[in-house]
């Protein structure tokens, strides 16, 4: 892949997840000037010490902090080019047992954050352009059992993606989402630990077998390269053509 330009800043947050600490080290790998957050200290602190970099312990879903979060991003370098989010939760279960307190949370986790890292965010980049990379999910492409909640957040995502790419083209600022299929981190430790619960996922992907963070970031990284300007609004799957192949 082409370097970015040395000068180039990029925020990830939930940078002490599985794969926003890989998306934060592909960005770095490639060039970018990466400043971490989210809200494992210990976590960010061995990455930014692996990575050269800063870090800032933040919850994105108050917006005092989002606020005070980009405009600490911006003021490391004099410059914010672009945000990487992250953050996320992952709620299994079908909606007649989610208690309304599991639903708000996982819509606050996801959707809310996610909109206003997009609304504080945005403003840095304003006169200079930008990027910006947000996650949704599988669920929101193909049905799936017991997604109700996570799928209901991540489709917001989606759509709210796609309204601010039209809002934001004419500034020069790209808004993109990467939706994965199951991969192997932290979060989805219940899953890929339990033999039967991974050997059923696999089967589910056509590629037979589930994504690895780096799979994730590797997409991600990708979108955020700046040489890649013509690219906004777009919801790319990397999930082992799960949501649009059926293996024979």
């Amino acid at each position: 892949m082409q370097q970015t330009d040395p000068k180039y800043a990029v925020l990830v947050t939930g940078a002490s997840g599985g794969i926003g600490a890989a998306s934060a080290r592909a960005l770095h790998r490639h060039g970018s000037r990466v400043i971490l957050s989210g809200r494992s200290e210990q976590a960010l602190a061995a990455l930014a010490e692996e990575l050269e970099t800063t870090y800032f312990v933040s919850d994105v879903t108050v917006p005092t902090e989002v606020e005070q979060l980009i405009a600490s991003s911006q003021s490391v370098h004099g410059r914010l080019d672009g945000i990487v989010h992250a953050v996320g939760s992952m709620l299994l279960k079908p909606a007649h047992i989610t208690s309304p307190e599991e639903f708000i949370t996982t819509i606050n986790v996801n959707l809310v954050s996610a909109f206003l890292v997009l609304k504080y965010g945005v403003k840095p980049m304003m006169s200079t352009g930008g990027s910006m990379v947000f996650f949704s999910t599988v669920a929101t492409g193909i049905g799936l059992a017991n997604h109700e909640a996570i799928a209901a957040a991540k489709a917001g995502i989606e759509g709210m993606v796609r309204s601010a790419a039209a809002s934001y083209a004419s500034k020069g600022i790209r808004v993109n989402a990467v939706a994965p299929g199951l991969t192997r981190t932290p979060l989805a430790e219940k899953i890929t630990s339990n033999e039967a619960s991974l050997k059923a996922s696999i089967a589910l992907h056509p590629l037979g077998r589930i994504g690895e963070a780096s799979d994730i970031a590797s997409a991600v990284a990708w979108l955020m390269n700046p040489a890649n300007t013509w690219i906004t609004g777009q919801i790319i799957r990397v999930d082992g053509g799960l949501s649009t192949v059926r293996a024979r």
